[in-house]
């Protein structure tokens, strides 16, 4: 056990603290400094991978220090943590190395390789964090992180637009901070396992629902605090992809999953409302994508449309419908990350974002355009792809709630999404070449194509990641022992 608590600290502290020291190896050697970003994130996934074996049997991972006024450094490695840590830090890897050619020749890139491990960290922290206020804390960390990130440039219109994005997560985790104060207020505690005993017969009140949803729903840009994140498409497509695909939106997905399904019941009324916003926020955002012309833009908007088939799936609450809602935070942040760095390889060649200034790429970047079709027919949920799987089970889960309307509005958001996915690929890789670009680097490339085998084979092996996503929603809807 000892073992496994060391462990447990080594996947949070390793990239969180190790980060600050990327920036004086960057000085020494600039491979230096991207093998140890590449070891410390590696830290994260492999740690994961190795506490797996124990969550999966029912058994909990704690590590507890604590100190007055109820704030403990407090972690707590369950099923559904190690699922989302293994996620994020797999795909933050593939990230990293992708980092290694698109970010080599600009500026800043010491501080881009503090923030992205640091964010990666921040990430680690929260997923396993058992008490409220640090889990606030590393919050706030992946805000700060996400702010330099976004602005990476520093153009004015950057800047402006990470000051955007800063603003909107932070105030909307201060008042989901409200919400955690709240909650002490009534149940005594900041421990998430000793919030889950006081409230295991009651429900909490609505005002402290809807203070822990703003805050959820801010940093998962949905509707109505969506627009911050297609503006966050001025950083560097890696960063893009960890935003969109591996960190900062996910992060409200997975706290709404630990906060009301593990630790607290959810009144009735929420089991409506949220995927009632959730389905209009997925029709806006679906129907800004079909009129963009902006390549990462519309990527950004489709990210919105699909985070919002998680709370979908996650707010109906049925089992088979969470299970699909795990599934749909891994296939989609594998298609997803894919998508964004396959946009990156255009936009550094292409020398543009403009799809409508695109056409006939197909032709001097086949492999790229594989990758960016295997990725898109994924987020469509076609099969056998990885993405079929997660939204048949949201969609077989969501007819046991009988909210046909809600169900209807979904459906026809899928099918927007094949429409403005189909739109992208093709005014972008067929048709008349407009503009000359020559296919990516060996690492660029290569990292592209493992996501997109990567979608693939979880589809096609769909029994392992499925298995995994039964059981922690099993353990979830039981408790953590």
């Amino acid at each position: 056990m000892v073992r496994n608590s060391l462990l447990l600290l080594s996947i949070v502290f390793a990239p969180a603290v190790g980060a600050f020291f990327l920036p004086l190896a960057g000085r020494l050697s600039e491979q230096l400094r991207n093998y140890l970003a590449f070891t410390l994130v590696g830290i994260s996934l492999v740690g994961s991978a190795l506490l797996l074996p124990t969550v999966i049997t029912g058994q909990s991972v704690t590590y507890s220090l604590s100190f007055p006024f109820s704030f403990d450094i407090s972690f707590v490695a369950d099923s559904l943590a190690i699922f989302m840590a293994i996620t994020s830090s797999l795909i933050s890897t593939i990230i990293i190395v992708y980092s290694f050619d698109y970010i080599s020749h600009y500026e800043n890139r010491n501080e881009y390789y503090l923030m992205v491990v640091l964010f990666l960290g921040a990430m680690m922290g929260i997923i396993f964090s058992s008490n409220l206020i640090l889990l606030y804390t590393f919050w706030e960390i992946t805000g700060l992180a996400s702010w330099r990130l976004i602005g990476f440039f520093r153009k004015k219109t950057d800047v402006l637009r990470a000051d955007k994005a800063f603003l909107v997560t932070v105030f909307g985790a201060l008042v989901m901070l409200l919400g955690f104060i709240s909650l002490y207020h009534d149940t005594g505690s900041l421990n998430l396992i000793a919030i889950k005993q006081a409230l295991a017969t009651t429900h909490i009140s609505n005002l402290t629902t809807l203070l822990l949803l703003f805050g959820i729903l801010s940093k998962s840009a949905t509707l109505p605090f969506h627009t911050w994140l297609p503006d966050a498409g001025v950083a560097p497509s890696p960063v893009t992809a960890l935003l969109h695909a591996a960190v900062l939106v996910k992060i409200g997905v997975y706290v709404f999953a630990r906060l009301f399904l593990v630790t607290m019941p959810i009144n009735e009324v929420w089991q409506v409302i949220v995927p009632a916003v959730a389905a209009a926020s997925a029709l806006i955002s679906a129907g800004a994508a079909l009129i963009d012309t902006d390549l990462k833009r519309i990527i950004a908007y489709s990210t919105i449309s699909q985070i919002a088939f998680i709370f979908f799936g996650l707010a109906i609450g049925s089992p088979i419908a969470i299970a699909g809602a795990l599934l749909y935070i891994l296939m989609h942040g594998l298609a997803k990350a894919g998508l964004f760095m396959c946009a990156g390889i255009i936009e550094q060649n292409a020398k543009t974002k403009d799809i409508t200034q695109m056409g006939g790429l197909i032709k001097t970047m086949p492999l790229t355009a594989f990758s960016f079709l295997i990725c898109a027919f994924s987020v469509m949920g076609v099969p056998p792809l990885g993405g079929f799987f997660s939204k048949y089970l949201v969609f077989m889960g969501s007819i046991q709630s009988k909210e046909w309307w809600i169900i209807s509005f979904f459906l026809f958001g899928a099918f927007l999404t094949i429409i403005y996915l189909f739109r992208v690929f093709a005014l972008v890789f067929l048709g008349e070449a407009r503009v000359q670009a020559k296919e990516g680097s060996r690492i660029m490339v290569g990292s592209v194509l493992t996501l997109a085998i990567l979608s693939l084979v979880a589809g096609i092996l769909i029994y392992y990641p499925a298995s995994l996503a039964n059981l922690t929603v099993a353990q979830m809807l039981g408790g953590i022992k």
